[in-house]
């Protein structure tokens, strides 16, 4: 990626957890900032570029599999014939049938508009929790990492920030030996990981905005020996480290069967959990787990919109937030592309489930329930991602986005209510620009990607 020393001026910027005027942006040559002053003289702004609303900084899209932006609304009608209920595991079946047909260049077009979708939603990086390796006829490609590679490129056209996770997939669940049939395309090892992180570094060396970690599928989806195995690989390469855990109550009781412990108990018995530990979703859990969880320095990945169509549960904010966990955010199947609906559903649901208003800010101790989720999404992004992605601060990444003042949900909102209207009044407010490294992005789909849909559905 190559950059050079520039300047911004924004007349409103998020700095340090609330809005500041008249602020001076600088950026380095290597794409961080080195210079954030509010309140920036008339002679100081004179020789930056004039941005036309209020600047946020980027997100962090924590939890991604790019491939599921294919089947968003294809999932929508109830299931017929011998199954008794729609839930997450009939959903996995019918997600299933799209893995199973898309080549590499598909993943590309796919991930190209999705990437897209996903920087003009106000992400700038997206943590790919990526399992789709092998062949459609579940062969491995001559090059491990093929998919993978295809992700690469899809991010690099659009200058979305990756984070890509090869993950660990070895069979059907606890008591089973393999994989079935229509998993043939995820079958990995600890080895087969290795290599394809290698082979993106080595592809991507030079381009600060893609970096690699790993992720081990879900407890039931690997042997124990195997997760310990890409674990120390992991913190000997200082890897991010992600983990599906505890999102459905079939798997915390089929864990108890076959470990006698609950999934989040087991992982912090047996793994050497740590900061670099992400666990996505974490939708059952205990007051010790949790507790659990924050004394090891690990973060907790939250996808409110996925886990509300799945049908997965509401997570237990206040009980993290009792313990000052840090969490990040997740747009995980992507029926939404938006951090911002991720963070009103997130506080939706425990409105409704607590029956009380303005959740978020009482929990985390501030005024602002819209603030309080945004410096919490913040928060987490680094420890998700592996990248210096903590808002508007020199050193970091300068990753930010420029709303569009005159979107209707921001007509005569004071300026210190932005924050609030952008999160919690729809149709969102939309952003104009996003720069990821100080480069503007590429928010315009993927002209491709209609014809890819018709090619694989049909219609």
């Amino acid at each position: 990626m190559k950059s050079e020393a520039k300047q911004f001026f924004a007349p409103q910027a998020w700095v340090a957890g609330a809005w500041a005027k008249d602020v001076l942006l600088g950026v380095a040559a290597d794409g961080r900032w080195s210079q954030i002053q509010p309140n920036a003289s008339a002679q100081q702004q004179a020789a930056a570029t004039r941005l036309g609303g209020p600047v946020l900084p980027g997100v962090v899209n924590a939890h991604s599999h790019a491939f599921q932006r294919a089947i968003v609304g294809l999932t929508e009608r109830r299931s017929t014939g011998a199954a008794l209920a729609d839930d997450f595991w009939s959903w996995r079946d019918r997600m299933y049938a799209a893995a199973n047909c898309i080549t590499p260049e598909q993943m590309e077009t796919i991930a190209s508009q999705l990437y897209a979708e996903l920087l003009a939603g106000g992400y700038t990086q997206v943590c790919e929790f990526h399992y789709l390796h092998n062949a459609i006829a579940g062969s491995p490609y001559a090059k491990a990492a093929e998919m993978s590679l295809a992700l690469v490129r899809a991010a690099q056209r659009t200058g979305m920030g990756l984070t890509l996770l090869p993950t660990l997939y070895m069979r059907a669940g606890f008591s089973e030996s393999g994989l079935r049939h229509d998993q043939r395309r995820f079958a990995s090892t600890p080895d087969s990981i290795a290599r394809i992180v290698e082979d993106v570094q080595r592809h991507a060396a030079g381009d600060a905005r893609i970096n690699v970690g790993v992720a081990i599928h879900s407890l039931r989806a690997v042997h124990p020996a195997a997760l310990k195995e890409l674990a120390a690989y992991a913190h000997s390469a200082g890897l991010p480290v992600h983990i599906h855990i505890a999102e459905q109550t079939q798997e915390v009781d089929d864990c108890l069967v076959h470990t006698g412990q609950r999934p989040i108990e087991w992982l912090l018995n047996h793994a050497d959990v740590d900061k670099r530990w992400n666990l996505v979703h974490a939708t059952y859990t205990t007051p010790d787990e949790l507790w659990g969880v924050q004394a090891r320095g690990a973060s907790i990945v939250i996808c409110p919109a996925t886990e509300a169509n799945l049908g997965d549960g509401v997570f237990d904010l206040p009980g993290y937030a009792k313990e000052h966990g840090t969490w990040s955010i997740g747009s995980d199947s992507h029926v939404t592309r938006r951090w911002s609906e991720e963070l009103r559903l997130l506080e939706y649901g425990q409105r409704l489930t607590q029956r009380k208003r303005n959740r978020a800010a009482e929990l985390m101790g501030q005024t602002s329930s819209a603030a309080a989720l945004f410096e919490a999404a913040l928060g987490g992004g680094h420890a998700a991602s592996g990248q210096a992605l903590g808002g508007l601060t020199v050193g970091q990444r300068a990753d930010f986005c420029v709303l569009d003042a005159q979107s209707p949900a921001l007509l005569g909102i004071p300026a210190d209510h932005v924050l609030d209207a952008l999160v919690f009044s729809s149709p969102d407010a939309r952003f104009d620009a996003v720069y990821v490294g100080g480069q503007a992005a590429q928010v315009q789909g993927d002209t491709r990607f209609a014809q890819t849909m018709h090619a694989l559905w049909g219609g």
